[in-house]
């Protein structure tokens, strides 16, 4: 198992977020049919979000010097954090690094919480459900909301706990 550390990524972790972005659309890009823009380049305002709005805070995953996953949260002055986007490198995943991070943010914004996945994603739909089910035990709903402006798509499971 990998230790890891999860602390409040800043302007100087900046660069390594904006590398682990691509990544982490061209994941979510199967789930939602997502394609880059022309310049190969995919839509960054929520990364971009994450560094220049107030009720919003990026955090960095590593393991060691090597970044392995970033969770973004907002909400932090509404009535619920809602963890916004999450990723965790292929090569570090399915050793309890995404729960562990998740555990850590979630500590540090005490108060309700939210996510959304998609159905069609099913490793997200069994993630989400354990990691709801350790943080919140039984204390924990799921419901199905359509995208905002993407009629086109699924509705979004979201999990609150």
């Amino acid at each position: 198992m990998l230790d890891i550390t999860v602390r409040r990524a800043d302007a100087a972790d900046r660069p390594v977020l904006e590398r682990l972005w691509p990544l982490f659309q061209h994941d979510m890009s199967g789930f939602r049919g997502v394609l880059p823009n022309p310049d190969g380049t995919f839509r960054s305002e929520r990364l971009d979000a994450a560094f220049t709005d107030a009720d919003r805070v990026p955090y960095l995953v590593a393991s060691g010097e090597h970044p392995v996953g970033f969770v973004f949260v907002r909400g932090l002055n509404g009535p619920a954090r809602v963890l916004s986007s999450f990723f965790v490198v292929s090569g570090a995943r399915r050793q309890g690094i995404g729960l562990r991070a998740v555990r850590e943010v979630v500590a540090r914004h005490p108060g309700p919480w939210g996510v959304a996945f998609q159905d069609n994603n099913p490793t997200a739909v069994c993630f989400w459900r354990r990691v709801a089910a350790e943080i919140a035990g039984d204390d924990w709903t799921e419901e199905r909301r359509p995208v905002p402006a993407r009629p086109d798509l699924l509705p979004d499971v979201w999990i609150s706990f």
